[in-house]
């Protein structure tokens, strides 16, 4: 069996070593007989998966103890809604950046449940290109929360810097940059992530909230929809998604044994570092952000000529790089290279990058 290069933006690549693992297990988890996606999530067997999940990502990010961490189902796309539900009614307004696809949408949900102030704007002639300098940060002091998104997929924008916000609490989308370098959580309010591109599996959302802010719901949220009753019910309320909290569980400790995420930082901005130079060298292929926001997660690239985009592609297919093709929003290429996506195929992609430009450029 030969595997391929996934560069895509998610669901994206899993650590070869867990889907290993998960293989080995699929039968017979540790002799139990059956297979985690057909056990109780409040059996014994399962309830031992889901606590040393939470302390392997607990000592990863080293998670203070008043912050609450919650696997939820719903997608990152649900937390647009669960955050203004449960935080604006602090004092009814939030404050949010607009710096690409993602927060756009973040900001569309949340402007149904209170006034939202789009206190930074980076969108250029229908673009998104670079993130607000960060001593240009403007923070209303009535503000709920201020939310950004420090990683902008579709865009490949990312902050280099996290937000000062004194006493506002900072909210973030770290759907695609979260454990790919150490981070310091007690910064933050609230951190969620879905978990298709450096956790697991679709299907799983993981969400780090101090807990001082867990009971300020406005009324009329669904229960389902309230941060207290997954955090009271250690995200057992209903039935969770076992196999993806399993699965991202086996992703702790492959990061735990390869280095933790110092480690994993070094290894990302060498991948990143390797791509961004062979384009920047090259008067075939571009990278239109400003260089001191790029993505260490998500490479967009166009080529000198569109017309040569779908040749491109297909070629870089048949040398087993795949999914490269830019958001349709976008265009071009994109190459996401999370944490999974090992430095020798990032190697593969440039050596290649240089041999298309060498006969179509």
């Amino acid at each position: 069996m030969t595997r391929i290069y996934n560069f895509s933006a998610g669901p994206a690549a899993l650590p070869e070593e867990v889907l290993a693992q998960a293989q080995a297990e699929m039968l017979d988890w540790h002799g139990a007989g059956l297979s985690v996606m057909e056990m109780s999530h409040r059996g014994k067997e399962f309830m031992s998966i889901a606590e040393q999940a939470e302390t392997d990502l607990r000592e990863l990010l080293r998670i203070p103890s008043n912050f609450k961490v919650l696997f939820l189902q719903g997608g990152a796309t649900s937390q647009f809604a669960m955050i203004p539900m449960n935080l604006i009614g602090r004092t009814g307004k939030a404050d949010y950046f607009r710096t690409g696809s993602w927060s756009k949408k973040a900001i569309n949900e949340a402007s149904r449940y209170g006034s939202v102030r789009i206190s930074a704007d980076t969108e250029v002639e229908g673009k998104f290109t670079s993130v607000p300098a960060s001593d240009a940060v403007s923070v209303s002091p009535d503000a709920a929360y201020l939310h950004y998104t420090p990683n902008e997929t579709i865009e490949g924008v990312e902050f280099p810097y996290v937000p000062e916000t004194g006493a506002v609490p900072l909210v973030a989308d770290m759907s695609s940059t979260i454990l790919s370098r150490p981070l310091d959580v007690s910064r933050f309010g609230l951190i969620y992530a879905g978990a298709q591109k450096n956790i697991g599996p679709a299907g799983l959302t993981i969400v780090i909230l101090r807990e001082d802010l867990l009971h300020t719901p406005l009324d009329g949220t669904p229960t389902m929809f309230s941060y207290a009753t997954h955090a009271e019910s250690g995200s057992m309320y209903n039935t969770p998604p076992t196999y993806g909290w399993y699965l991202a569980g086996l992703v702790f400790k492959w990061l735990l044994a390869n280095g933790g995420l110092a480690e994993m930082a070094e290894v990302n901005r060498r991948k990143a570092q390797l791509l961004y130079e062979a384009i920047d060298a090259s008067g075939f292929y571009s990278n239109p952000v400003d260089p001191f926001c790029r993505s260490w997660m998500n490479v967009p690239f166009t080529l000198a000529d569109a017309e040569l985009d779908a040749e491109f592609l297909k070629q870089a297919g048949e040398a087993g790089l795949k999914t490269l093709k830019g958001h349709r929003s976008v265009g071009g290429m994109r190459a996401s290279i999370y944490n999974a996506m090992p430095e020798q195929g990032v190697g593969a992609l440039v050596d290649f990058m240089a041999e298309f430009e060498r006969t179509r450029g």
